[in-house]
């Protein structure tokens, strides 16, 4: 394997377990409540703008009454004050990926600007500037196969050369749609319960559930 994909949020910043805490929070204090089992694998790995409009759609489901026009204002205001606050890189997460040998690149549903933002909150955007890239790149976000088709291609590797490193169900399956091997994490605080069996169906070919573990896998694929 010649070059290694992470995902941001919830691979390499604690930022998925503060959404869900945050989102989940906010949508109770409106009526609308959804488990959280469901909430991961439903919207985790979305780009801001699918992850809107599925969001909207399934409160429709449980409102009669349409939501107001501020709605996804506030939800944004609400999370991004946690984030501010609470954002943190994984455990061992530098020490890891400093120690791989080979090529590495992120590949985000965040938006290219907030994600830069993440990655230099934490101390970690040396590790891979200028190889970021972002789901506002491509036309069709996670669990499409756009991004990390587009990640390759920009870094001159073949699909099949790639290992993608992804927490979500929708980016496990992008990654698998793209041909590539996947590793499902889940590090992460936010991957609770059977996260891992999850991903699994969802078609990652190993789960692994630390940096230290990562690292080992890595190895195994000849990373």
């Amino acid at each position: 394997m010649t070059l290694i994909i992470f995902d941001c949020d919830g691979v390499l910043v604690n930022s998925e377990e503060v959404y869900l805490a945050a989102e989940l929070e906010f949508l109770a204090s409106v009526g609308v409540v959804l488990e959280r089992d469901v909430y991961t694998d439903t919207f985790m790995g979305l780009s801001p703008p699918m992850w809107q409009a599925r969001l909207q759609s399934i409160i429709a489901e449980q409102r009669s009454a349409p939501l107001p026009s501020d709605f996804f204002v506030r939800l944004d205001d609400h999370t991004t004050a946690r984030i501010e606050v609470h954002l943190a890189a994984l455990p061992d997460a530098r020490q890891t990926i400093d120690g791989i040998e080979a090529r590495r690149c992120v590949a985000s549903s965040t938006p290219s600007a907030r994600l830069r933002w993440k990655l230099q909150q934490t101390g970690l955007i040396g590790l891979f500037d200028p190889h970021i890239f972002s789901s506002d790149m491509v036309a069709n976000g996670k669990p499409a196969p756009d991004l990390f088709l587009h990640a390759a291609a920009a870094m001159g590797v073949q699909p099949g050369e790639c290992v993608v490193v992804e927490d979500s169900v929708n980016g496990v399956m992008a990654g698998k749609a793209a041909g590539m091997q996947v590793i499902g994490f889940t590090a992460g605080a936010h991957c609770a319960g059977n996260h891992g069996d999850r991903l699994g169906m969802a078609g990652a070919d190993r789960i692994v559930g630390s940096y230290g573990d990562l690292a080992a896998a890595l190895d195994g694929l000849g990373a």
